[in-house]
């Protein structure tokens, strides 16, 4: 993978305690985000619980990425959430031989 090309990435996604709901609305509008920025959702997953998400995230390129983090709307909608917003980390990947 260059650092233009094509980049997959997980995400681990923690909902804030007593926050599961508001966080997966908050994800459902963030991942809608990233058509914009040559992204797409190839897989999410969620725990019974409703606590935990793993995303698994492609982008054309790092800029997309990039993109997503800096949208302006994004942005907002975390800061709207407060202390009720998920934690995330983040891990780039790629397919094993």
């Amino acid at each position: 993978m260059t650092e233009q090309g094509p980049l997959r990435i997980v995400a681990l996604v923690e909902m804030a305690a007593g926050h599961a709901e508001a966080g997966s609305r908050y994800e459902d509008e963030v991942l809608a985000l990233l058509a914009r920025y040559g992204g797409t959702v190839e897989r999410r997953l969620r725990t019974a619980d409703g606590r935990s998400e793993v995303q698994i995230l492609a982008f054309e390129s790092r800029a997309g990425l990039e993109a997503v983090l800096a949208d302006p709307q994004r942005l907002a909608l975390r800061d709207a959430l407060g202390d009720a917003a998920p934690t995330t980390r983040v891990l780039e990947v790629s397919d094993v031989p």
